[in-house]
């Protein structure tokens, strides 16, 4: 299938494209070296990017805690009866909380480019909050009346917030101008195509000097007077297949394609080697001739985009899963502990070497990992890189490594790999570099493999929970597992996590392929 101009102008459908992009059939782009240049330049954006929308909500939920806390706390201490603070003060200290909050945002006192300007951003704080107490206080005349008390404990209350908010704000401003200077509060975009159109977008984009989007070059597979070297100030740092191990390497967050939609099938070529990073991909739609339905649109500034790839788990959706991960692997390794104390113990009779094996994986966006395990091989025929996996009858496993390899115990130690946030308790599978069957590596059997590492690895997944466990010796069994690796990337959720962790300890009883 290919998306025809007609079929894109009777409404623009990111499904279609992502239909064609997943038929369009491609060799997979091997690794590549980048040139001097583009190594410079990722080298300055090594360090991870932090999201402007989860610097702004923490702040708002922060401001609101505050708010609140010292409104109970004032209140406790007008008390004179020795009981709690009474509902009115509450109410008093939540709505309040609330409010000022609410009144903040509506002057926009929480973006970015607010609160790196202390001053405005203090100032935009301080009449928030001054409209929330006032609201507070008409609210208290009414309910109990205004008595001298009540003005007092009024006053104390805005006078303490007042200066933690200050303090909040002259320290944060600071911290976020820091991180901006270091290009870390910013979304990094590159453009893909270069040339005219390349420049028109650029031009277009810093017009909006308040958006939060740092352009760190172009790469284009065209070169002369069609894609030059220089385009509106930013150096052409390489091809697209160079692109790939760019975005990795400089950590960037959003990908913008400059080519016009009518170029159906270089559209779709780049987006087939494109789709499998960890990054918003978007169609830049300011020279876009052809009809496209207003909600199809998203802006930046005044600038239109077609959204066609989202990366999944961003912002609060991973602020929940990572929280999620902390608390039950936690809880996990308390309540399992007994369980891997023994098993300690029994590795460490049966065997010698030592109780725990390290083994190198491939991570997120294609990064290194070291992942624990009990050791279930004899020691000196342990092998570290991987590659020859452990089949029927292996004569490397210990006895009791045969054991905690069929009830999957020896994953266990994984819990603290999520503690340190290498993996996910839900999640791909982490695989070995260069893992193959029948001397063909895995991303030479399936070209999608890499978008697997587009979120972090898992202890159990999707794919395991479906049959899909244990050695991979045919072609059809890695095609299986990351055809459901996929679709959990796809269609994340904490409900589809909850789920998948309900059911593995009852499919881990099917051992048939666990060797």
């Amino acid at each position: 299938m290919t998306i025809t101009t007609k079929n894109i102008g009777n409404g623009f459908s990111r499904d279609a494209i992502k239909k064609a992009v997943s038929e369009e059939k491609l060799t997979p782009a091997k690794k590549v070296e980048l040139n001097e240049l583009a190594k410079q330049v990722a080298e300055q954006f090594d360090a991870d990017s932090i999201s402007p929308s989860l610097v702004s909500g923490f702040l708002r939920i922060f401001e609101f805690l505050l708010v609140m806390a010292i409104g109970l706390a004032v209140f406790l201490g007008g008390e004179t009866t020795g009981r709690l603070v009474s509902w009115h003060g509450f109410a008093a200290s939540a709505g309040c909380g609330l409010a000022t909050v609410a009144f903040i945002q509506g002057i926009d006192g929480y973006p970015i480019t607010t609160l790196r300007r202390i001053t405005t951003s203090f100032i935009k704080a301080a009449t928030g909050l001054t409209m929330a107490m006032l609201l507070v206080a008409c609210a208290l005349f009414f309910v109990t009346g205004l008595e001298d008390k009540t003005a007092y404990t009024l006053a104390n209350w805005f006078g303490i917030t007042l200066a933690s908010i200050l303090v909040l704000r002259v320290g944060l401003g600071m911290w976020v101008s820091r991180l901006m200077n270091d290009g870390r509060l910013e979304r990094r975009a590159v453009i893909v195509g270069g040339g005219n159109g390349a420049a028109e977008l650029i031009h277009s984009m810093e017009a909006n000097s308040n958006s939060d989007i740092r352009i760190c070059g172009i790469f284009d597979d065209r070169s002369g007077d069609r894609s030059p070297e220089i385009v509106a100030g930013y150096p052409k740092l390489g091809t697209v297949p160079e692109l790939v191990e760019f975005a990795r390497l400089a950590k960037i967050n959003m990908l913008i394609v400059s080519i016009p939609l009518t170029a159906q099938q270089r559209v779709l070529q780049l987006l087939k080697r494109l789709w499998v990073l960890p990054v918003d991909i978007r169609l830049s739609a300011h020279t876009n001739k052809l009809a496209f339905r207003q909600r199809s649109y998203t802006y930046e500034g005044g600038v239109p985009f077609l959204d066609v790839f989202e990366r999944p788990i961003a912002d609060w959706d991973y602020v929940m899963k990572r929280g999620f991960d902390i608390v039950v692997a936690s809880m996990a390794l308390v309540l399992l502990s007994p369980l891997m104390v023994l098993t300690a113990i029994a590795v460490k009779l049966d065997s010698k070497g030592p109780v725990f094996f390290k083994q190198k994986r491939e991570g997120f966006n294609n990064e290194e990992i070291e992942i624990f395990k009990f050791r279930s091989l004899h020691t000196d025929q342990g092998d570290r890189s991987g590659i020859n996996v452990v089949t029927k009858n292996d004569s490397r496993v210990t006895r009791v490594g045969r054991f905690i390899r069929k009830s999957s115990i020896d994953e266990l130690p994984q819990l603290f790999n999520v503690i340190l946030g290498s993996l996910s308790l839900v999640g791909p599978r982490p695989h070995v570099a260069n893992a193959q069957t029948g001397n063909k590596l895995w991303n030479d059997v399936v070209d999608s493999y890499f978008a697997r590492h587009k979120v972090k690895p898992g202890v159990t997944g999707w794919a395991q929970v479906n049959g899909w466990r244990g050695e991979v010796d045919t072609e059809e069994k890695i095609h299986g597992r990351v055809d459901y690796d996929l679709y959990y990337i796809e269609n994340w959720s904490i409900l589809f996590d909850i789920y998948i962790l309900a059911i593995t300890p009852f499919k881990l009883l099917n051992t048939e392929n666990a060797y």
